[in-house]
């Protein structure tokens, strides 16, 4: 079936970025400029996507770092503050430089032929939004080379440490301001392709998950990216242009920087997890032969999850002296997120049942994301009870618990993603055997590294040291030999999945190589054209296939 169809000409062209840019009506252009002047969604998509993998990786170095400094007690490797300078540029990098890009190279990659739009609303600002991503990264990671090395304020960036830092925390800074730009220029791209350019017939309500996840995060990315450069910013003038916001010394508030901060971090969590729901929502149907289960209240579930990470970010903050009926609000508050959060989990299973489901390597992540989403899950329902977080603060079991979510959330669901669209990305299928080996690997090497961290926090280890007892010696040990194998197992995967993949080695992927799926991404020939969509294509009443 042709992926351009003729349509109703009162549709040609409307709503359509068809003009967009000079280069839309003739063939991909060839050498360094299609790259640099990428105004293609799938060039960008994929740009972001291989950022996204360097940064992983770039990161993933700096976590092998902290683990071999771990792997038994006393100092083996680096002095404390290169530690701290460690644990604060992991985060940092994998946060801004590996997650969210990631995330925002797959809506630039699906979204266009998930809706049957020709391109994203605004191309040469697609382009933009993703070249202010590059002197970015290379400013975090240079950070370690400047005077007095990188930021060693953990993360979270808190006052008063960050008054304390040399030059490299202004670079920072300023990297973040460009990531937050460039955050905010994708969302706007994303809302107003999403809402302005859906082929005739498809309303709202017959999207993919996938692009109501990424509808809602986009919203949630252009509310809390500003609270985050607020915050950035009173720090920098707090350490330049004496202003004492954070300083106690001037009368500042070390606290108030906290809220700040946790009022753009909690739905800056959701902001890397609701995109992995959406990917999860497309991929256990497609392998269950069903439809999902619950679509209206899944959509639902996203919009309460979005709305509800605005009130609950102090539960990052039960041991800063908040009263106790502020410590009761946050405490319900962060239990009842719980609730929608439970609602998808339940109808992913409810897809499952009895469903003709084949365990291909898609699903598999699929699965092993669910599964340890959900231990993931009950650890924070367990810290969202205040007498319990106050025992267990600051220490590793918050470490397994962020990293269950993060990674095994979403980190897994982007593999998932990666193995059930490369095919229609490069028109070849991958290794089966490869994937699964990837899978195995990861799954159990994840498992290894941060299973351990809870009986680590619960005994009372706390993070972000480079040294401990020798109590706490044997589980950091485990943990420390599982970050290897994890570490290994993604190189194996862009060896020997990605790079033949992109080399166009492997079998010939067909249109539609899953037999389940649905979506107007299986409408396309493998690999998907470089223009696809270029007149609306009509439409069947469900919105996922075209008929014409």
């Amino acid at each position: 079936m042709s992926a351009v169809l003729p349509t109703d000409p009162s549709h040609s062209d409307h709503g359509h970025a068809d003009h967009a840019h000079d280069d839309h009506h003739h063939g991909a252009p060839t050498g360094w400029r299609r790259w640099v002047f990428a105004t293609n969604h799938k060039d960008i998509g994929t740009l972001y996507l291989l950022f996204s993998f360097t940064m992983l990786m770039v990161g993933g170095v700096l976590a092998l770092l902290i683990r071999a400094e771990l792997f038994q007690p006393g100092l083996q490797l680096v002095n404390p503050e290169l530690f701290n300078q460690l644990t604060t540029m992991h985060g940092l990098i994998m946060v801004f430089g590996a997650i969210m890009p990631a995330f925002v190279g797959f809506a630039n990659w699906m979204l266009p032929l998930q809706i049957g739009a020709s391109d994203m609303a605004f191309a040469r600002m697609n382009n933009f939004s993703f070249w202010l991503m590059i002197p970015a990264g290379l400013m975090l990671v240079g950070s370690f080379f400047m005077p007095g090395g990188a930021p060693a304020a953990g993360w979270t960036l808190y006052a008063p440490l960050t008054l304390q830092m040399g030059p490299s925390m202004d670079t920072s800074i300023f990297a973040m301001h460009i990531m937050g730009a460039s955050s905010i220029m994708g969302s706007i791209n994303i809302i107003v392709t999403i809402l302005n350019m859906r082929a005739p017939g498809m309303t709202l309500m017959k999207m993919p998950m996938f692009a109501w996840t990424w509808l809602i995060t986009a919203y949630l990315l252009i509310a809390v990216m500003p609270v985050l450069a607020g915050a950035i910013t009173m720090t920098l003038t707090d350490r330049h242009f004496g202003t004492s916001f954070f300083n106690p010394a001037g009368g500042g508030d070390p606290v108030m920087y906290q809220h700040i901060f946790w009022f753009f971090g909690h739905p800056e969590v959701y902001i890397m997890i609701l995109p992995a729901f959406g990917i999860i929502s497309q991929i256990v149907p497609a392998f269950s032969r069903k439809k999902l289960f619950g679509y209206a209240s899944m959509v639902y579930a996203v919009a309460a999850i979005a709305i509800l990470s605005f009130i609950v970010w102090a539960h990052h903050m039960f041991t800063t002296g908040m009263p106790v009926t502020g410590q009761l609000f946050f405490m319900y508050a962060t239990m009842l997120i719980s609730v929608p959060t439970a609602v998808k989990i339940f109808n992913w299973v409810a897809t499952m049942w009895r469903g003709s489901m084949t365990f291909e390597t898609p699903m598999l992540f699929s699965v092993g994301f669910i599964f340890v989403f959900t231990m993931g899950g009950f650890t924070g329902l367990i810290l969202s009870m205040a007498p319990i977080d106050i025992q267990l603060q600051d220490t590793y079991y918050v470490v397994a618990h962020f990293h269950y979510v993060l990674v095994a959330g979403s980190l897994f669901s982007m593999f998932a993603g990666y193995y059930y669209w490369a095919p229609k990305w490069t028109g070849v299928m991958y290794s089966e055997s490869r994937g699964r080996i990837h899978f195995w690997g990861s799954l159990i090497f994840f498992n290894i590294t941060f299973f351990p961290m809870h009986f680590l926090g619960l005994a009372g280890m706390p993070r972000r040291y480079a040294d401990y007892p020798m109590q706490f010696a044997d589980f950091n040990m485990i943990a420390s030999i599982g970050a290897f194998g994890f570490g290994l197992m993604q190189v194996y995967f862009f060896a020997f999945v990605v790079w033949p993949g992109m080399r166009h080695r492997g079998e010939k992927a067909p249109q539609k190589p899953w037999e389940g799926a649905e979506g107007l991404e299986w409408e396309v020939p493998s690999p998907a054209p470089f223009h696809t969509f270029e007149t609306p294509p009509k439409l069947d009443a469900t919105a996922t296939k075209v008929i014409g």
